[in-house]
């Protein structure tokens, strides 16, 4: 029997695990989801999850993290040992009924039979640890397809093309009871070691959050459907902080100078009124290697706030430089082959294939020196290794000495900064570097660093 203190206990580390994975998670929301708890109760564990998502989500994007922790702190079972050998054909009996049945709930106790009965390891079973993967090797699911099928169809369940659509219906049924046996073996582990560590190193971040050096085919296209919806939050942000400008700073001249009339008290305070000018962006970026998935996200991202700036000119290299404005056409450009389309149809490469930064920067400062003018806002995009090159540091002094201000965006680690061929030292000393590791980052950098 689970104790009122317990159930507190582990709603509580819920809320936390799931901060530490970037859902923002508050007072409010962990008060309403204890309310969720007393109001459903624990009997339903599918209903308590739609509830508990209900109260401390804020987007769908947050359920991938949401489920698998969800798993980890309100287990179908909790606290429980092995339960000694399982008959093996027994059991595969039983799921090739329940696949057939499509019943989730027995699908469920069935996954805790799994790793009660071949998912544990060690001197004895469940002593020392548990495995998904052990439990699905000896029980091999995926061989029932063509027994359940064959069941189904005898029932008349399809024929022909109704037939393929039941063997992927099957599959997506089986799939479904790996994913159990998969969280079930993570609870027994989260059990034995902490449910607060497992949480921490065991579950994926959401997209926003993914290294982009790191990131995947499959995450770096998650990020790039979350452009616009990040771009249009910069954009609100970046405009209430121009109406803030606009109103300009106190004159303290003609302020105090009001102020004689009222006996010395500034009543009155006069602002400095500002001219409204957009200013103008420019963006140099690495597209070499890893990196470039970084660069391509960051050039759409800049591509969807085009309207903020008064001129946006965009720049890509590996050790030739070459101007792709043209390739990023306001609400045209393909997310998808973006990159693709940057190397097939710019000059980036000279004789060799690797980045040079430092001849990339002085092509930049040789051919296109007029971009950069005193409202030029110039970032590079970059990890800023120069494969033992020369960097070229008077190219960039001279293309900061012309700028209204220089920033410089690396996504790699701070205590990488330094290490083997990378010069981002000698860079940051005549430009400001940030770390900037992935979308959270870059939003944050974006908003703080562009110019109004």
């Amino acid at each position: 029997m689970t104790t009122p203190s317990e159930v507190t206990a582990r709603l509580t580390g819920f809320a936390a695990a799931l901060r530490s994975h970037g859902v923002r998670v508050g007072t409010g929301e962990t008060v309403d989801a204890a309310r969720a708890v007393a109001a459903l109760g624990l009997a339903d564990r599918e209903l308590l999850r739609e509830g508990l998502a209900a109260t401390l989500l804020h987007t769908t994007e947050q359920r991938s993290v949401f489920d698998p922790v969800f798993d980890l702190y309100f287990p179908q079972r909790v606290g429980v040992d092995g339960a000694g050998p399982a008959d093996r054909e027994d059991l595969r009996n039983r799921l090739a009924a329940a696949l057939a049945a499509d019943d989730a709930a027995l699908l469920g106790r069935l996954a805790v039979e799994a790793v009660d009965g071949f998912g544990g390891y060690g001197s004895t079973p469940g002593s020392d640890g548990w495995s998904s993967y052990q439990a699905l090797d000896r029980l091999r699911p995926q061989t029932l397809l063509a027994r359940v099928r064959d069941g189904l169809r005898a029932q008349g369940a399809g024929t022909g093309f109704a037939d393929r659509l039941l063997e992927d219906e099957i599959r997506r049924r089986i799939e479904a009871f790996r994913a159990m046996v998969a969280a079930e073996a993570r609870r027994r582990v989260a059990e034995r070691r902490g449910r607060d560590e497992i949480a921490r190193r065991a579950v994926a971040p959401t997209a926003d959050r993914v290294d982009f050096l790191f990131a995947g085919k499959a995450q770096l296209a998650e990020l790039r459907r979350t452009v616009q919806p990040l771009a249009r939050k910069l954009a609100t942000r970046l405009a209430a902080r121009r109406r803030r400008a606009a109103r300009g700073s106190i004159d303290l001249r003609r302020t105090l100078r009001g102020s004689l009339s009222t006996g010395g008290v500034p009543m009155r305070p006069v602002l400095r009124r500002r001219r409204p000018v957009r200013p103008e962006l420019v963006l140099l970026c690495d597209v070499s290697g890893s990196v470039s998935g970084f660069s391509d996200f960051t050039m759409l991202l800049v591509q969807a706030l085009h309207d903020q700036f008064s001129k946006v000119r965009v720049f890509a290299f590996v050790n030739r430089i070459d101007e792709v404005t043209r390739l990023l056409v306001h609400g045209a450009a393909d997310p998808e082959g973006l990159g693709a389309r940057i190397r097939a149809e710019a000059t980036l490469t000279g004789w060799h294939g690797s980045s040079d930064y430092g001849v990339a920067l002085g092509e930049f400062a040789e051919r296109y020196e007029a971009a950069v003018g005193p409202r030029t806002t110039v970032f590079v995009l970059g990890d800023a290794r120069t494969n033992m090159s020369d960097p070229n540091l008077p190219a960039l002094r001279r293309i900061a000495e012309r700028a209204r201000r220089v920033y410089w965006l690396n996504p790699e680690q701070r205590a990488q900064w330094g290490t083997g061929d990378s010069a981002a030292p000698v860079y940051a000393d005549l430009v400001e570097m940030h770390e900037c590791r992935n979308a959270r980052q870059l939003g944050a950098l974006v908003t703080r660093l562009l110019p109004v």
